[in-house]
């Protein structure tokens, strides 16, 4: 199923409920109409905490940051050809369309990184 970036707000509300079935794991530190963020409070590997993924709402596409791509290269060897057409830069994939297959690709994607990121220390 596709929808028109006209749907801009369903696109944002269908990649938010992904990265809201972490919420538990992390903290929420933006949560609006057009933004939501997870940041990590404190990493043992950085010593720092940071954002970790979010989803944000531009003018031409609904963007879904997710930081564990870019943390961990491998996790790029596990993208299909279909969603790398949606990525800009390291870790960011961007969306114009509901697109069912490429975000259940993104759940998975988001579930497996932040699995990655725990084993190699990221997440305490």
């Amino acid at each position: 199923m596709k929808l028109a970036f006209n749907n801009s707000g369903a696109i944002f509300a269908r990649l938010r409920n992904i990265l809201q079935h972490h919420a538990d794991k992390f903290s929420v530190t933006a949560d609006r109409p057009d933004y939501y963020c997870l940041s990590i409070s404190w990493s043992p590997k950085f010593n720092k905490g940071f954002p970790i993924a979010w989803v944000k709402v531009s003018s031409s596409y609904v963007s879904y940051h997710l930081m564990p791509v870019y943390m961990l290269p491998r996790l790029g060897k596990t993208i299909s050809t279909e969603l790398k057409r949606r990525m800009q830069g390291k870790s960011c994939f961007n969306f114009k369309v509901i697109d069912e297959d490429l975000f259940k690709q993104i759940e998975s994607l988001t579930a497996h990184g932040f699995q990655e990121c725990k084993k190699v220390g990221i997440l305490g």
